[in-house]
């Protein structure tokens, strides 16, 4: 039994759509560190596809995005005053430049 090689596919992304994938970068000790190996995080919507967030980082940073790995952060129960309450679940990003591409976090997008 043979396995094909997947499509190499690309999707061409408006301005609106490429600000309302990337909702805010991550900046934390952990992310700091993950930039020294060409990597980056940022937090999108539960709907973003891996293919739009990669379109995505590439138009509005202008850089050549290797790979986009994502992760989804269950909100936790939480209780306030006898009232129990959930945090909203979060998609995280961590997109892996190429060689030698940085992104500028206080650009101000």
């Amino acid at each position: 039994m043979s396995i094909r090689p997947r499509k190499r596919e690309t999707i061409s992304i408006s301005d609106d759509k490429a600000y309302e994938t990337i909702l805010r970068p991550i900046i934390t000790e952990k992310a700091t560190m993950l930039s020294e190996q060409n990597k980056v995080g940022f937090v999108v919507p539960l709907s973003a596809t891996k293919l739009e967030i990669k379109a995505a980082v590439e138009k509005l940073y202008n850089v050549k995005v290797e790979a986009v790995n994502t992760s989804i952060l269950k909100g936790k129960t939480k209780r306030f005053k006898g009232v129990l309450g959930k945090r909203t679940d979060q998609k995280k990003a961590f997109v892996t430049l190429a060689e030698g591409q940085s992104v500028d976090m206080m650009q101000g997008v």
